[in-house]
């Protein structure tokens, strides 16, 4: 028996204990895991910084705070998340109790990602915890100092049976694949997405698929072209590009794209310096076959900004392509590096054409001044999200579901979306065995008399809630005409 079977068995085996079903439970393995990332935040700076060349305060940054306000949010609302939900009922269920119960799925198997290899790889703990279930949490070997440190220390703050680390390479990861999950959340990209679906297919095991693809970023020539600039520095160049939600490409007018040459190189310079390679808070391509990847990607377009490299450091500067046309090797796959190719359209018509003749992204960027502009482009695009001037901050709203559509990925996460994902949501429905004269319509003979008071019963919705609002308010208004009777008496 493999070390991955025996993992998932003795997770299986501690999870059918009924452990983790007591919200006490779930609440006091996140306030574990909230205090192993405060107890360990240098461990994991340090090997962030090994990994990926990031600075204390930028993992602190994009790594552990929302990690923080994710575990903080779930301690808090987790006995409203996990109650029964009352539900409409039609006039034939009127006297019974129906409603949704959320109840833990199982043991879920939670493949983190390398370009940020604590907050992709807890942030789906997060929910898992929260739901009850049992999860088996395997890192990236990418980033294998972050993958080392979590597999030594998480272990000392979290339940070593019900969230164990598995650390290893692709055999590791296809062994652990090869076991009957109730759920597997993968974060990466679409080509292992896809041999991780069909993997779970074996077991008509549900997935979370957190992928990424080509995210277009349009900028409309009536915009504040500085200020558009200066969110898509930043958003395209932190971490390296390595972000998936990283703006991809520009897509822009003619007229505007020595501008936006322009502005992004004074922004480059003014928060990275003259020398990025040299400044602290610039990191590095993960590894040589990623530097190779990003480097080949440049083949047959024009540097306009940056474009120098040091292979033995990984290092890659921000880098602008202009006059990038459709068949340039650039845009034939997803980026994942500091290179920013501008694409130039003759409009928004144009830019929502060449949007809608790609793969789904997993965000659609637009930067304008003009609402109905920006409304256009949500109601005649599909992603997984919109932002409208501004880059990556939706990432950070708890409230709103983070995730794909089609080939940028399913199923979606953060807050309260993640609870819900990784939740079976049970629909329940108490009866009492009394009113049986109202039942007897479904019994046969079936008749049109039957059939004419089924539909009136079945049919008819109704909102309990409201009913008792009105019975309230018949109440009152009965009350305070009986106390002005009186009082004119």
């Amino acid at each position: 028996m493999s070390r991955e079977q025996l993992v998932v068995q003795r997770a299986r085996k501690s999870f059918q204990t009924g452990r983790t079903k007591p919200l006490e439970f779930r609440i006091h393995q996140l306030k574990s895991l909230l205090r192993f990332i405060s107890d360990r935040r240098r461990d994991i700076a340090e090997a962030v910084k090994k990994d990926l060349g990031k600075s204390e305060h930028g993992t602190e940054l994009f790594e552990t705070l929302g990690l923080e306000g994710d575990i903080k949010l779930a301690v808090e609302k987790l006995a409203e998340w996990a109650a029964p939900r009352p539900v409409e009922k039609n006039l034939l269920t009127i006297s019974d109790e129906v409603y949704v119960q959320p109840e833990p799925l199982g043991v879920v198997l939670i493949i983190g990602a390398w370009n940020y290899p604590w907050a992709v790889t807890l942030q789906p703990l997060v929910g898992a915890i929260a739901a009850g279930n049992a999860a088996i949490i395997k890192p990236s070997e990418v980033s294998s100092h972050s993958a080392k440190v979590m597999e030594e220390l998480l272990p000392q703050y979290l339940d070593k049976d019900l969230y164990p680390v598995v650390t290893g390479g692709v055999p590791e990861t296809q062994e652990l694949l090869r076991q009957r999950f109730d759920h597997i959340f993968y974060t990466g990209n679409s080509t292992v997405g896809k041999l991780v679906m069909e993997a779970a297919a074996r077991h008509l095991t549900p997935v979370t698929l957190e992928l990424g693809g080509k995210s277009p970023c349009y900028i409309d020539k009536d915009c504040d072209i500085t200020i558009a600039c200066r969110r898509i520095t930043w958003g395209k160049f932190v971490n390296c590009g390595q972000t998936c939600i990283a703006p991809d490409y520009i897509l822009c007018e003619p007229s505007i794209q020595s501008r936006v040459v322009e502005e992004i190189n004074k922004n480059v310079k003014e928060f990275y310096t003259d020398n990025p390679k040299t400044f602290e808070d610039y990191g590095r391509i993960i590894n040589q076959r990623h530097f190779k990847r990003v480097m080949a990607l440049m083949e047959g377009s024009t540097v306009a900004v940056g474009g120098d490299s040091d292979e033995s450091q990984c290092y890659i500067a921000p880098t602008v392509l202009k006059d990038v046309t459709r068949e340039s090797r650039v845009m034939k796959e997803e980026i994942f590096g500091p290179l920013l190719p501008i694409i130039t359209v003759s409009g928004v018509d144009e830019a929502i054409q060449f949007i809608n003749e790609r793969e789904k992204p997993l965000v659609v960027y637009v930067f304008s001044h003009d609402n109905k502009l920006i409304k256009r482009v949500i109601a005649e695009t599909s992603s997984g999200a919109l932002l409208a001037n501004d880059c990556l901050v939706h990432f950070t709203v708890s409230a709103l579901p983070f995730g794909g559509v089609g080939n940028s990925g399913m199923g979606c996460y953060h807050g309260r979306h993640s609870f819900n994902q990784l939740s079976h949501l049970r629909s329940c429905l108490i009866k009492q065995l009394k009113m049986e004269g109202v039942n007897s319509m479904r019994y046969p003979p079936h008749t049109a008399k039957k059939l004419g008071w089924a539909r009136f019963f079945l049919l008819k919705q109704v909102d309990v809630s409201r009913l008792r609002r009105m019975a309230l308010l018949t109440m009152f208004a009965g009350l305070a005409a009986f106390v002005v009777q009186r009082f004119l008496r």
